[in-house]
């Protein structure tokens, strides 16, 4: 199987956020003026342009907010995984962010690893980790353990 693209760990503006992923944490920034958090990051706040922000932890704990199912073409690293689940996550702690990845039935599984037809917009997700270089890891969500996903 093809190597999946990844994202650069060493660009200015997510590099923090890919150093607190490798140590299981997700985090946002927020404005040092007006306090808005805001994902994907900025070099300044988006809300009110101030040039200082700084990172806070979010708790990555959501809900579904849309998703999507890739049956192909794709890109030749997730050629053999179709079909697979997009979601986008409205974060509870930070519910004007919200956050594309992928739904999983554990932390080390296949992004293929839930069935399409179980996913459901509102379904509480969990964060989950997993690392897939030395210097990336990913956040991918998981159904929250009180929710059932049988077809």
């Amino acid at each position: 199987m093809n190597a999946i693209p990844l994202p650069y760990g060493d660009d200015p503006d997510t590099m923090v956020f890919w150093q607190a992923t490798r140590q299981k944490r997700l985090v946002v920034q927020c404005c040092k003026a007006c306090g808005r958090s805001q994902f994907p990051p900025h070099p300044f706040c988006a809300a009110c342009a101030h040039p200082e922000t700084e990172w806070v932890d979010a708790a990555g704990r959501g809900t579904i907010w849309s998703y999507g199912v890739a049956h192909g073409p794709t890109l030749p690293g997730f050629q053999d995984l179709v079909p697979y689940s997009m979601i986008v996550v409205e974060l509870d702690d930070h519910p004007h962010i919200r956050m594309v990845g992928s739904l999983v039935a554990g932390p080390d599984a296949a992004i293929n690893s839930v069935a399409a037809s179980t996913i459901r917009i509102g379904l509480p997700v969990d964060v989950a980790f997993v690392a897939v270089s030395d210097d990336i890891t990913l956040p991918r969500w998981m159904p929250r353990a009180s929710e059932d996903i049988r077809p």
